[in-house]
């Protein structure tokens, strides 16, 4: 209290506010593979190896339980397609390599979902015409999700809601060879 009212003072007599709470780093996502907005490599493509890009993140906050994942396309024909849905990792961690498995579980305990291929793990970019969006999402979650693997991204999110914390956002296109 009295830190508070001192840092109040100070900045009232404009002499700035360098006692006050630092605001907390907001999280942020980032891939070594592509800038935000650029294009997806071929690698982590169809016509690649359809393997998933690595990923980075910091600004967890201190309260997550866990993180969730999905990938979505909201260029696709008739509706957004879900390409990944990955959860229940774990908070401490801070990467993701290239190729994740499409295991049930992987052996941090984090779970895949069912994307729109109608399988677990990443589902490539492969944009019948044009250039696609892909949004990369990552959720800080208060808890742990009691939920099962192969479970949808409509569930992931309905089950998260109350729990997230923060969220951060990683966009990439892609445009088919020879299109």
């Amino acid at each position: 209290m009295r830190r508070l009212a001192l840092a109040c003072l100070l900045a009232g007599l404009g002499l700035g506010t360098t006692l006050a709470a630092a605001p907390t780093p907001a999280l942020r996502l980032a891939s070594p593979a592509f800038k935000p907005g650029g294009m997806i490599p071929a690698p982590y493509t169809c016509d690649g190896r359809g393997i998933s890009p690595p990923l980075a993140w910091t600004g967890v906050p201190k309260g997550a339980r866990s993180l969730a994942l999905a990938v979505e396309d909201p260029d696709a024909p008739g509706r957004t397609f879900v390409h990944w849905v990955l959860f229940n990792l774990p908070p401490g961690l801070r990467s993701l390599p290239a190729g994740v498995p499409p295991a049930k579980v992987l052996p941090n305990g984090a779970r895949h979902g069912r994307n729109d291929f109608g399988r677990l793990g990443y589902g490539p970019p492969s944009p019948p015409a044009g250039t696609h969006r892909y949004y990369f999402r990552l959720l800080a979650l208060s808890t742990r999700l009691a939920l099962p693997s192969g479970i949808s991204e409509g569930q992931l999110l309905k089950a998260a809601g109350p729990s997230i914390l923060a969220r951060a956002e990683l966009m990439g296109r892609y445009r088919r060879a020879g299109q």
